[in-house]
């Protein structure tokens, strides 16, 4: 929403109108795609929804395919800006490692996984991805990969400080994203939203799993040296 307000305040008052028009139109677009998929929606539909003509939409962005890559450019813009906003909470020391990677990890179920963007691109992803794929190009380079990427760098700051002991942080990072979606995967694929409580006991038994394998130990012999494997 940030960035929404953002671009509005900074438009012109033409601009604006226009701005708030296309907003208008993406909102309107997203719950008809997610409610009815990209082949159930019709344009006459979205125009409905978001109480302007069909040949408006068309003005801005010419067919549904445009439409569609766009609906999912905004969701994931607003996504990004929410994931990097909790990547900055990571923990940097090793003194409560354990309970702060585990608040860090619930923080990123609830504002990322669980919140209706978050909800809203995996329903696509699921519905879609196999009969569209060419439509989540954009998804796909700027959605996961960021993420992995971001959290490999983080822990191998953790790994560098001697906190942790980690031979490939890109590996490292996929399996703690694994871990943490491990006990919220049937929740979230019937579309339910796991309470606070399950969200909480998924991320506790994702880190304490997760520091078994690379917490970093005194004696190296406690230590079997064979990354942990998450099937998924």
């Amino acid at each position: 929403m940030k960035i929404r307000e953002a671009a509005l305040k900074s438009a012109g008052p033409s601009q604006r109108g226009n701005c708030a028009k296309r907003l208008s139109i993406l909102d309107a677009a997203a719950n008809v795609f997610c409610r009815e998929g990209f082949s159930g929606a019709s344009i006459d539909e979205i125009a409905v929804e978001a109480c302007v003509s069909r040949q408006t939409i068309y003005n801005h962005y010419r067919e549904k395919e445009t439409l569609f890559t766009a609906v999912v450019d905004d969701v994931m813009d607003r996504a990004n800006a929410t994931l990097f906003s909790i990547l900055a909470t990571f923990p940097e020391n090793s003194d409560n490692l354990e309970d702060d990677l585990t608040a860090f990890a619930n923080r990123l179920t609830k504002n990322c996984l669980c919140n209706q963007d978050g909800r809203f691109l995996r329903r696509l992803v699921q519905t879609e991805g196999e009969r569209y794929p060419h439509l989540f190009e954009a998804w796909r380079q700027h959605g996961p990969g960021k993420i992995t990427t971001a959290l490999a760098a983080l822990f191998a700051r953790l790994s560098h400080k001697g906190v942790l002991e980690i031979d490939d942080f890109d590996v490292a990072a996929r399996q703690f994203l694994a871990l943490v979606n491990a006990d919220l995967q049937m929740i979230t694929l019937f579309g339910d939203t796991p309470t606070q409580e399950q969200l909480e006991s998924a991320s506790r038994n994702a880190v304490r799993t997760f520091m078994r394998a690379y917490a970093h130990r005194k004696d190296d012999s406690t230590r079997s040296g064979v990354p942990l494997v998450v099937a998924g």
